[in-house]
């Protein structure tokens, strides 16, 4: 069957091509009530679809948002890349996403890449060398980047973050105060691994921050960890078997303590009972895990609204905040030892 074509269209309602164009495109000339509705039913009649491809030609713009994540498997990442789509959504955007897999070159492929689609605006949730990634887009002054989750060491570069350290000293705060844990455990990452600005760099120094100030040592208490569940039972699995183990863990992700709570019980740790866990991110699974976890929340929706709205250039203003943070808040459930 032959394609349906702008010719064709014109010909059953009886316009101009250049007329079809105005209704597709809602201008730049405008089109009477009564033509527009004509143009409309021969549209549906005939199943046309105007090539997307050509159109993005004719105005110098995609309707694209590229996006970059870490590993779109973990869910926080789905969770957040989710709420940036249902943002663009509203925009009459699509968003297109690559997976870094952590990795620098990758990063820098899929940027390349998107920039080369004519891309709106690219959204970076960056677990590496964020400046690196921002040097590659300023090179193309036309397309807007943000970073997501994740701040560079250059100022003047756009980032939508949580307040993370804020949050973690929440979380170990509650274990020390509330339920009177000395030896609070942290899985996360050495301070010598990561860069000063990561999120999980920050929950960290957010744990260090709540222990000394209550007076607590910190001396083999910060242990690395991967950031997903399954790394993260491995390294909890020691942890626990030490002869001083702690008696509540803080982890910098939702996985790592679901990850925890699996090891716990392999051991015959009853979690609050015998070990408290907090966590941060509040990810959907963290609600239904056994106990219900403990973690620090932050508004990913008003986070993904407010990274769009930023790569689009729709904030009010000329020159909006290059810096927005988001409060976190403290979700308490049963895994710290809350009834």
């Amino acid at each position: 069957m032959p394609k349906v074509t702008r010719n064709d269209v014109a010909r059953r309602a009886n316009v101009s091509t250049a007329v079809v164009s105005y209704v597709i495109n809602n201008g730049p000339r405008p089109v009477a009530p009564a033509t527009r509705e004509r143009v409309l039913a021969v549209i549906e009649e005939l199943g046309y679809r105007p090539d997307s491809m050509a159109q993005a030609m004719a105005r110098r713009r995609t309707n694209l948002i590229g996006m970059v994540l870490p590993d779109a498997r973990q869910p926080f990442f789905a969770e957040l890349a989710h709420a940036v789509e249902q943002a663009a959504t509203e925009h009459g955007r699509l968003v297109l996403i690559g997976n870094s897999d952590y990795s620098d070159a990758r990063e820098e492929h899929y940027l390349r890449e998107f920039l080369g689609m004519r891309v709106d605006g690219l959204i970076l949730i960056s677990q590496v060398n964020a400046n690196r990634a921002a040097a590659e887009v300023a090179e193309d002054e036309t397309t807007r980047m943000v970073l997501l989750h994740h701040r560079s060491e250059a100022a003047h570069h756009t980032a939508v973050v949580t307040e993370d350290q804020g949050g973690a000293e929440l979380a170990v705060r509650h274990l020390i105060e509330q339920h009177g844990h000395r030896a609070v455990a942290c899985l996360g990452r050495s301070p010598g691994s990561l860069g000063a600005l990561d999120p999980v760099a920050e929950r960290v120094a957010g744990w260090a921050a709540a222990m000394a100030g209550a007076g607590l040592p910190t001396d083999d208490l910060l242990v690395d960890a991967p950031y997903g569940r399954s790394g993260a039972y491995g390294v909890a699995v020691e942890l626990l078997r030490r002869e001083q183990r702690p008696t509540a863990v803080f982890c910098a992700t939702d996985d790592q303590a679901i990850g925890v709570l699996r090891a716990a019980r392999e051991l015959g740790l009853a979690v609050p009972g015998d070990l408290a866990v907090a966590a941060f991110d509040d990810i959907k699974q963290s609600a239904l895990a056994d106990p219900p976890l403990t973690t620090v929340r932050a508004d990913r929706d008003a986070m993904a609204r407010a990274a769009v709205e930023l790569v689009l250039g729709l904030t009010p203003g000329q020159d909006p905040e290059p810096l927005r943070v988001f409060p976190a808040e403290l979700v308490v459930r049963r895994s710290c030892g809350c009834s």
